[in-house]
């Protein structure tokens, strides 16, 4: 066994080592990126990711894929359903558009995915988003690979976390409750799979969004457009879908991280999707000391969460 130069962890020859950190970038305010998300619901970072973090990302996430497309990693998402629950093998005929649990204590890669989830300049932007100037206010929660699908696929136009079906007054309501979360994309090819409606998450849709086809064009949409190694930063409840393309490679790295304000009002969104089950088990011991130490604060933070919750529910129906 050789010794990685990166927190000195040991590894095979042939083992991909976990993505060098680079430093927070000092080009933004304070206060861009949350006052970008705030007005136009989303935010670009280019290139956060430098040549060689990509290169073993990739290498990690295309190991990872083949361990899900024969058969070996059982939480996916399968294709035609948009939301949880998945089930734990894809029908037959089908195939997968996503792959679940980047931080499970069983998955091979997991130390790569860890050291890209608990990246310097993610979690950077995700104080800065949420205001927060200390990471001990920040929740771990989700993490998975948004990959190719086996045939082509698109998600219908929805908020993550408010039914397309309600009502204006409930919809209002519900878009005031603050956001306490930072979800991103961070893309490995180049990636035109996310559209959205710039600033739809500060409003209820308008007589025309309601009437569109959810599985149409959208007044007022926009793609967003990523290059290798850029990473869309975006309030879950802007309206958004996804369109995939079966023959577009594409591996783009889906996080989201919380806020300890946030309490009981993210535990839906996050639990749904069975992190629960393994979070106490998730080994973040190959992390040097100083970004463990905030990793394990953010692991506690997600189990509190989920202590005596039960079955959540889910946010949406497929």
């Amino acid at each position: 066994m050789a010794t990685n130069g990166v927190n000195g962890i040991p590894h095979s020859n042939s083992d991909p080592q976990p993505p060098q950190p680079t430093p927070p970038s000092s080009s933004s305010s304070s206060s861009s990126l949350g006052a970008s998300i705030d007005r136009d619901g989303f935010v670009i970072i280019p290139s956060l990711l430098t040549p060689s973090e990509l290169t073993t990302l990739r290498t990690a996430c295309s190991r990872t894929l083949a361990l899900a497309r024969s058969g070996h990693w059982p939480h996916l998402r399968t294709l035609p359903l948009q939301f949880p629950p998945w089930p734990k093998s894809p029908p037959a005929g089908t195939g997968i558009w996503g792959i679940q649990h980047l931080l499970h204590p069983a998955l091979p890669e997991r130390r790569v995915f860890a050291s890209s989830y608990f990246h310097p300049r993610i979690l950077g932007a995700v104080r800065e988003i949420l205001g927060q100037e200390r990471e001990e206010q920040l929740v771990m929660e989700l993490y998975n690979l948004l990959v190719r699908p086996d045939e082509e696929f698109a998600l219908r136009w929805h908020r993550d976390d408010v039914g397309w079906e309600v009502g204006e007054e409930e919809e209002r309501v519900r878009l005031q409750e603050p956001a306490f979360h930072a979800q991103w994309n961070l893309a490995l090819w180049r990636d035109e799979s996310l559209v959205v409606v710039p600033g739809s998450q500060g409003r209820v849709r308008t007589k025309e969004e309601r009437e569109a086809d959810v599985t149409g064009h959208m007044p007022g949409e926009k793609v967003v457009r990523l290059e290798a190694g850029d990473v869309v930063f975006y309030n879950n409840n802007i309206v958004h879908r996804g369109i995939y393309a079966k023959d577009v490679e594409r591996m783009t790295l889906h996080g989201s991280i919380g806020d300890v304000r946030g309490g009981g009002s993210r535990a839906r969104n996050v639990l749904q999707h069975g992190v629960g089950e393994w979070v106490e088990d998730c080994d973040l011991s190959m992390l040097d000391e100083e970004t463990r130490e905030t990793a394990e604060g953010m692991r506690k933070r997600l189990v509190e969460l989920g202590r005596g919750r039960g079955d959540v529910g889910y946010s949406q129906k497929n």
